[in-house]
């Protein structure tokens, strides 16, 4: 159900204006989590390493970290509705590729990994899953940094939290439907198959997202009309009319330069920073890795969706938890507990798979219902720390600071992938598990210090906050 936010529209229109603003987010939430869950499944059953789904994820990591702060930066500058739509139509091109890529791997014979990595349609893999990451994240900040905050209101922190918690459960129930159908699908019907029923979506779904997007544009009556540029911005990307190689590298580092400057200089930086040290964490959590190593330790592919979709389904529950929390700790007492919580339940997850029993049906559901568990906390903490950041950040630099702090997380995982490609062997899958559990340990260490030492600033941003 559409929350009512009490908006300055006409109720009505307002009905209208976000039921088109979120039926376009399900959709193309919908597309990309069923992707995302596809891909590396799809890969490992070519083989046996986490060496291929390691690798992609590495080079998509290093694409957001390079051209995440560019893409913002343009996103900050363009028209809001065209810009969108074409990152949309290039985000559904590249899934269309890399399909086409690994149903290509399918239909030859297997190789091996070094040799793997030199194949034509493994490099055009890697490099278009690396575009639709940087087109998946430049589309998930506008809308959760941008759309959202200028839809509901800029000064009304009630709506605004009313809006980020279903803009949560849209992504999080996207992501319980697509790992759900795809586990489903691959444990009925040969991978290939799959993939392609995948594309089929992809293709039937695009335009849908375009006009519901358009629709959801009109129906706010220009609210979502970019300002016109100042003199300044529009002379960076006008003034040359066909900019050389050296120009376009320049204005790169420029607004590379740019992005970690304002990043580094947000008023709300420690509850940044403890977000981003919670993507240093890689495998105790539903991505690339934890999927391939399932599936390589011969779970059902059923069974894997349904680990996927459960800790899907306990950030759905942490967006109504989240609610109650921020009532009655507030909202920067409510983060602590977030992080404390899930910290607490991947120590224990670590205990149990460092036990040895991890072999053992009975242990291994253990471990995973416990990381099942820990995603209320950081799911918590996501709803909550996305009000915290969006209250320090000026909307005109919204995209910029958001697509930045993307790729300062991209660059947390990217080390953590690069030390998965080292030890890329299933036996050191522990290692990995320790390492992600010290960042969320640290994340929360950080968090709970900032809160305890409040600034002057961070208690002016936060004065409707009990604590202050």
């Amino acid at each position: 159900m559409i929350p009512k936010l009490n908006c300055l529209y006409d109720s009505k229109l307002e009905g209208y204006m976000f039921s088109a603003f979120y039926s376009s987010c399900i959709v193309a939430n919908f597309v990309e989590q069923l992707w995302t869950f596809a891909w590396p499944s799809a890969i490992a059953l070519i083989h046996s390493s986490l060496l291929p789904v390691a690798v992609m994820g590495f080079f998509t990591k290093v694409a957001i970290i390079v051209g995440g702060p560019l893409v913002g930066k343009l996103m900050d500058h363009l028209p809001r509705v065209p810009a969108y739509n074409y990152l949309t139509i290039i985000q559904a091109t590249t899934q269309l590729l890399s399909a086409a890529m690994i149903i290509h791997a399918h239909s030859v014979p297997p190789t091996s990994v070094s040799t793997l990595f030199l194949r034509p349609w493994f490099v055009i893999l890697v490099s278009a899953g690396a575009i639709e990451k940087l087109c998946g994240v430049a589309l998930g900040v506008a809308n959760e940094r941008d759309w959202v905050v200028l839809l509901t209101g800029v000064n009304r922190p009630v709506a605004l939290a009313q809006a980020n918690a279903f803009l949560n459960r849209i992504d999080l129930l996207s992501e319980i439907a697509g790992a759900l159908l795809f586990g489903i699908l691959l444990s009925k019907f040969h991978p290939v198959t799959c993939l392609k029923f995948a594309s089929g979506l992809m293709i039937g779904l695009l335009p849908v997202t375009i006009v519901l997007t358009c629709l959801a544009n009109k129906l706010s009556t220009g609210v979502l009309d970019r300002p016109k540029p100042s003199q300044t911005c529009g002379r960076s990307f006008n003034e040359d009319s066909a900019p050389d190689a050296e120009s376009i590298v320049v204005k790169g580092l420029e607004a590379l330069k740019l992005g970690w400057k304002e990043y580094l200089g947000q008023p709300v930086l420690p509850a940044s920073i403890a977000w981003v040290l919670l993507y240093f964490n890689i495998v105790l959590t539903p991505g690339s890795l934890m999927t391939a190593f399932l599936t390589q330790h011969g779970l059902h592919p059923s069974i894997i969706g349904g680990f996927s979709g459960m800790c899907a389904f306990m950030g759905v529950a942490a967006t109504f938890v989240s609610s109650t929390l921020v009532k009655q700790f507030g909202i920067l007492k409510a983060g602590a507990v977030g992080l404390v919580f899930q910290a607490l339940l991947l120590s224990m997850a670590v205990a149990v798979y460092m036990s040895g029993s991890i072999s053992h049906q009975s242990p291994l559901f253990i471990f995973l219902f416990l990381i099942i568990l820990s995603r209320l906390g950081h799911m918590s903490y996501d709803v909550v720390g996305a009000q915290i950041i969006q209250t320090g950040i000026p909307s005109s630099k919204a995209n910029l600071i958001g697509t930045t702090e993307v790729a300062v997380a991209s660059l947390a995982e990217s080390i953590m992938l690069g030390v998965a490609i080292i030890a890329n062997d299933p036996s050191h899958f522990g290692c990995l598990a320790m390492l992600s559990l010290l960042s969320v340990v640290s994340a929360a260490w950080m968090f709970c210090r900032w809160l305890s030492n409040p600034t002057d600033e961070q208690k002016s941003l936060f004065s409707y906050n009990p604590q202050f």
